[in-house]
């Protein structure tokens, strides 16, 4: 990294005690948060105007402090979006009597949503042309899109802000025309009772907690839209869909630990919504439905959740029978139901295996794949009565492949690899899985993917990525964006920390909580490991997070600042006790079960112990690349501003620190197709010029 003779920015710092169980924080950069009306009144006061500002000379710090890169950038840009097959289309997908496509066209960023009836060889019906819908905005996004049971009607969500709020319209798929219902302030999806003109849908509260559900029947003033259901319960959220059955609408409601759901006969949307079994703390399940009875996947005594069944009308948790016992090594995640068989996605050993078993006497088998670490799941599968099991695989050296699998034969056909343009030669590259030692003796996996006649010598470089939050499990996944990492000299490599569920349901629960800290000393004991085994040198490893993941990346260079040559923290979770105190906040209340609940003691002083804002200290810190979205409805952009600042004001050290704000942008970054990759590209040039690799 050049030595740019640049004065970075110095943030204002104004004293705000924050106090709780008689303990007093004193936040010097709490004046850049605002409200959102703040954010979009067209007359800016002067607060929002400092925070703009601030943003801003942290974007032009940022640029000239990467300008020697901005060419490479460039290159890496095209090189990433190069691989990416512009005209492109997906698998179709059968589902009452048409064929669902979703395609991409040379040059454009957005998709082209259309179906065909009956035969792929029958025209082509254009639904929504996404491009020609986005042209006017900086952000534009299509959030759930479902068709009339009739085939008749469209509907389908749009944000043009990207603070995951979206409108509601319905497209007439036979006039082209659409219908004057415009829906405002929802989860962008909707749900058709079967007699085409009722729809339901949610609506969200000022902390973007979804907690409202709407009945609205087409041709009538939303306003006059008939509430449904409230969920007052604040650590819960709610929504709403339609089992595959298509016979019932569900509601359903969610917190960490624990799940209720009301359902419907979807003949009759005007009538009552009964309770499937009532919510119970610590008891999570789910449901299907299918000819005359439900299946429920339940951790009612099975930490790792067991397959259960009971009559259509009997819908209490008493009435419930056994199918699929529980196991203590194997994690039941999620179930298929078709008509001749049962398909259940277990995870076992921290992987994810197909187990296909057939109603009648035949025996049951595992669907097998060639390689040990990899990543296989169950694809859109929308009707009962088929022996043809749609699914996906993927490694980290294979490109992701959609198969249909006969469930008969045991047959793969494989209909479509994504195709990586270039010279790529899966062969060229060495997939490893690997476990490192935490340090109460717990053995956490890695897996990692390098080019081969990479140097594992200690002299390459690493980068080290994880999430561990939530139950998330990081599988291993193909990416063609990360070749230009791998044919560059870097290792990958994913640590699935605890906190994730790859290795079962006690892995999340010894990764929350009391319990948050084995995340960050695991991913801190898998750099170590990768080091001490000479998959890369000690000066060249890195790190990268995004949101929980990026609070990884808050706390693990508090604690092992000087493992990290640098470090990449994305939309980065960082001022956890503020926000947690806060439940105006979105997601605040909904994840007490997840973080805890600061309100008590307890959990306020152990979340205070790791918050990365809470404990920057005068000390050495590595390079860093912080990247924020000024609209990001998940971790506001002030979180990663002011922690910025904060370590600005006080590392002892002369080592990069920048702050990137996509002002146009949320959580997920800028839309579109191929946008988001400029940041992408902006990441891997930070990271390759510090490893000493010649920027070409």
């Amino acid at each position: 990294m050049k030595n740019i003779n640049i004065d970075p920015p110095k943030a204002l710092k104004k004293s705000h005690e924050l106090i709780a169980h008689g303990d007093i924080r004193n936040d010097e950069y709490y004046w850049m948060k605002l409200s959102d009306a703040q954010k979009d009144a067209v007359e800016k006061d002067d607060q929002t105007l400092d925070v703009i500002n601030y943003l801003q000379a942290e974007n032009t710090y940022t640029k000239a402090m990467l300008q020697h890169t901005e060419d490479f950038q460039e290159t890496l840009f095209n090189e990433i979006i190069g691989r990416i097959k512009q005209t492109d289309m997906s698998v179709p997908f059968k589902y009452n009597g048409y064929y669902y496509i979703t395609r991409y066209e040379e040059g454009k960023e957005y998709p082209i949503h259309s179906r065909k009836k009956s035969s792929l060889d029958s025209e082509e019906e254009i639904m929504l042309e996404v491009n020609e819908m986005a042209k006017d905005y900086e952000y534009y996004a299509i959030g759930g899109r479902s068709v009339s049971p009739n085939n008749k009607i469209l509907a389908y969500g749009e944000d043009k802000v990207s603070r995951r709020i979206y409108d509601l319209k319905f497209k007439n798929l036979e006039t082209g025309e659409h219908l004057e219902d415009v829906i405002l302030n929802t989860s962008g999806s909707a749900v058709w009772a079967n007699d085409n003109k009722t729809i339901f849908y949610t609506r969200k509260d000022e902390a973007l907690r979804s907690y409202k559900i709407y009945r609205h029947e087409l041709g009538t003033n939303p306003e006059h839209d008939i509430e449904i259901y409230h969920e007052e319960d604040e650590t819960f959220s709610t929504f709403i869909y339609k089992t595959k059955s298509q016979k019932f609408l569900v509601i359903g409601s969610y917190a960490t630990v624990s799940q209720e759901y009301r359902i419907l006969n979807a003949d009759t949307p005007t009538g009552e919504f009964e309770i499937f079994q009532e919510r119970q703390r610590d008891h999570e399940y789910g449901i299907a439905h299918f000819e005359d009875r439900w299946y429920i996947k339940t951790n009612h005594e099975a930490k790792n959740f067991r397959l259960m069944v009971t009559s259509e009308k009997e819908t209490n948790m008493e009435n419930w029978k056994e199918v699929i016992p529980h196991r203590p090594e194997i994690l039941l995640e999620n179930l298929d139901i078709f008509e001749n068989f049962l398909v259940l996605s277990e995870r076992i050993n921290g992987i994810t295996k197909l187990r296909v078993i057939p109603w009648d006497e035949r025996p049951e088998h595992y669907i097998t794949f060639p390689e040990e670490a990899c990543m296989a799941y169950t694809s859109t599968n929308p009707e009962f009565n088929s022996d043809i099991l749609r699914i996906g695989y993927t490694s980290m050296k294979t490109p992701n492949s959609t198969y249909d699998y006969n469930m008969n034969t045991q047959e793969k056909t494989l209909l479509k690899q994504q195709e990586v343009i270039g010279d790529f030669n899966a062969d060229d590259y060495v997939s490893e899985r690997l476990n490192a030692a935490a340090p109460d003796g717990v053995e956490v996996p890695i897996s990692l993917v390098y080019k081969k006649g990479t140097r594992l010598d200690g002299s390459s470089p690493l980068l080290l990525y994880a999430y561990g939050s939530y139950g998330h499990s990081m599988d291993p996944y193909f990416s063609s964006v990360r070749l230009s990492l791998l044919d560059r000299g870097f290792v990958y490599a994913i640590a699935h920390i605890r906190g994730g569920e790859e290795m079962g349901r006690n892995w999340y629960d010894d990764g929350k909580l009391l319990n948050k800290k084995n995340t960050f000393t695991d991913f801190i004991a898998c750099g170590q490991f990768l080091t001490e085994r000479k998959y890369c040198s000690v000066d060249k490893l890195f790190a990268m997070g995004g949101s929980a993941g990026g609070l990884l990346m808050g706390a693990i260079i508090n604690m092992a600042p000087k493992m990290w040559r640098g470090v990449v923290a994305a939309v980065p979770f960082v001022d956890v006790v503020t926000t947690m105190l806060d439940d105006t906040i979105p997601l605040t209340t909904g994840e007490y079960d997840e973080w805890g609940n600061p309100n008590i003691e307890e959990y306020y002083h152990y979340i205070k112990s790791y918050s990365p804002y809470d404990n920057v200290v005068a000390q050495e810190y590595p390079n860093m690349l912080v990247t924020t979205g000024y609209h990001d409805s998940q971790v506001q952009y002030w979180e990663p501003a002011k922690w910025v600042a904060k370590l600005r004001d006080v590392k002892t050290d002369d080592n990069i620190l920048l702050l990137h704000t996509n002002m146009g942008a949320g959580h997920g970054g800028a839309s579109g197709r191929f946008k988001r990759f400029r940041e992408t590209a902006m990441e891997y040039a930070f990271l390759i010029d510090l490893a000493g690799i010649k920027l070409e």
